[in-house]
Formats: structure tokens, C-alpha cells, sequence
């Protein structure tokens, strides 16, 4: 499933064409996706102006001018592709990945009035599309015990240790907690919890203190999970099995990847003599090595 960095790519690459223009047309090939349509879907969308595209946690959100606004989710495999006037009947090599040729999956189609057309594309149709007034976009169900965003303001070592402390959760289960800290995913907690030479099946409560305060731990943990999702967003994203950009193009930072996907592979820590390993952590691969991790 696309994380933070490869939901931000896409709406970086969707921004410029799609914010502050008009649905002039809309298409909607079939009754559902994940879960059906809202009711009157086109009718709701066609017509408005995108006020502004942006994303929450591993969602985007396109608010419209009617008021409403539409929050996209990606699921395991969609992907928007975008084809500037002129590009419509050009090889969908040169804008997508050569799996989108396959028009079936084609599900949704918004036809811009700067002649761009912006289509979802969703193999296994796990992804899906809901309209909610935009003044109740924060408490509507998508978001409502989602917590704070890794790039923001907010989080912060004090924030981490205050949700952490008394918690016997293991530290990778709760970094995975939405509630805790919104659009972290599997492959940016393994990196994250490498860097900062945490084990990621310690303790979540080892962040904090008999008071509550922030350990060293967590003070390291913090400024590392920024620099891992912002690195990852400059590369654009990391590009596992169905993932694109808007554009087609690959995400690049599964090279910089230290520990995911490197079973078995030496320890890149200078000095360090561990191997990568693998284990499953409530049903997820954690890649870290026990011997610089604890």
C-alpha cells in the first residue's frame, strides 16, 4: 500500500494541474470501488472548481468549490495518471506504468477545463472516493481518531513520550497506530527505528519516563522519522510493486532503503557485524538487525 511519501509525491504531481481548475466532466465507469460511490457522485463533481489539493495522512483531499469535498484514497493499487491536451491518444507508456494499459481498470476519469485529463486507475479496486461537506472534514469518519501529522508542528519527542508512556505495546505496533501519529507506514517505521538504533520489538513505554517525559530514545526517534519521510518524498516515494507517481514515474527511495526488503543482507552500520533480519510483527515483515537495534 502506498505510505505518506508516495501519496504527497502524487499529490505534488497532481497539484499543478488539478488546484484551482474545474471539473468540466466527470466519469464514473462503475457503481463501486472498495465501497460504493457516494450517491450522485458526478452530479456532486462535475461543475466544480478544485479550491485546493491537498493530504491527510495517507489521504487526499480535493475540496470543491460546492462546499464538499472529495477524499481519495489509493488502497492497495490505484494510481492517478495525467495527460496534458494533445496527449490523449499518445502510447500510455510514455504517462503511466504499462499495467494501466489495461482501460478495464480505468475507473474514474476527470476531465479538466485546462484540457488536461486525470484518470484513476485500480486494478484491485481497494481504493475509493467519498464526498463530505469540508467544514466537517476533520471529524467525518476517515479522520475522526486519526492522530497528528509526522511532518507537522505537533509531533514531537513530549508528544511521542505523552502517548507512549505505560504502554506495552511493542514500539513498531505503536508507531503503526493511527491514532497515535497519522500515515506512517511498514516500510518508514523499519527505517526510522534503524536509525535510531531502536529495536522495534521493545517496548513503546521505554519512550517515556516514570513522569511521562521524553527518554533519550525518543528525543533520537523524532527528527529521524522527518528526515526518513522527507528524504523519501524528494526521491519520490518508493516504488514496491504497483506504485507510480502522476506522471509515470518510479519513486527511487527503495535504494536508499537500509533495512527493508534486506534479509539476511550485512549490517550497513559502519563497525557492525549483524546481519539484516526478518521477523513477523502482527502480520508484517519488521526488517531490522538485533545486533545495533535496542
Amino acid at each position: 500500500m502506498p505510505e505518506l511519501p508516495e501519496v504527497e509525491t502524487v499529490r505534488r504531481g497532481l497539484e499543478p494541474v488539478m488546484a484551482g481548475v474545474r471539473l468540466s466532466k466527470v466519469e464514473q465507469r462503475r457503481p463501486n470501488l472498495r465501497f460504493p460511490f457516494p450517491d450522485n457522485f458526478v452530479g456532486r463533481t462535475e461543475g466544480q472548481e478544485i479550491t485546493h489539493l491537498g493530504r491527510r495522512a495517507k489521504y487526499l483531499i480535493a475540496e470543491l468549490s460546492s462546499g464538499e469535498a472529495l477524499i481519495m484514497h489509493l488502497g492497495m493499487s490505484g494510481r492517478f495518471t495525467i495527460e496534458m491536451p494533445g496527449e490523449w491518444d499518445a502510447s500510455p507508456d510514455q504517462f503511466a506504468h504499462n499495467n494501466a494499459k489495461a482501460t478495464a481498470h480505468d475507473h474514474v476519469v476527470f476531465h479538466l477545463e485546462n484540457g488536461v485529463r486525470v484518470t484513476y486507475n485500480d486494478p484491485r479496486r481497494f481504493g475509493f472516493m467519498d464526498l463530505v461537506a469540508t467544514d466537517t472534514v476533520a471529524e467525518c469518519r476517515h479522520f475522526a481518531v486519526m492522530g497528528i501529522e509526522p511532518l507537522g508542528n505537533q509531533l514531537s519527542a513530549a508528544y511521542v513520550a505523552g502517548r507512549a508512556a505505560g504502554r506495552s505495546t511493542d514500539m513498531k505496533a505503536f508507531l503503526l497506530d493511527q491514532r497515535h501519529i497519522a500515515g506512517l507506514g511498514n516500510i518508514y517505521v523499519c527505517e526510522a527505528l534503524y536509525r535510531a538504533r531502536l529495536d522495534p520489538r521493545r517496548l513503546a513505554g521505554t519512550l517515556a519516563n516514570v513522569k511521562g517525559k521524553p527518554t533519550v530514545r525518543a528525543e533520537r526517534l523524532v527528527p529521524l522519522i522527518r528526515d526518513v519521510l522527507n528524504e523519501a518524498i524528494a526521491a519520490g516515494g518508493s516504488t514496491l510493486k504497483d506504485y507510480r507517481a502522476a506522471d509515470g514515474a518510479l519513486g527511487y527511495f527503495q535504494h536508499a532503503f537500509a533495512v527493508y526488503g534486506r534479509e539476511g543482507e550485512p549490517c550497513r552500520t559502519e563497525g557492525c557485524r549483524g546481519m539484516v533480519q526478518r521477523i513477523t510483527q502482527a502480520g508484517r515483515s519488521t526488517f531490522f538487525c538485533s545486533r545495533c537495534q535496542k
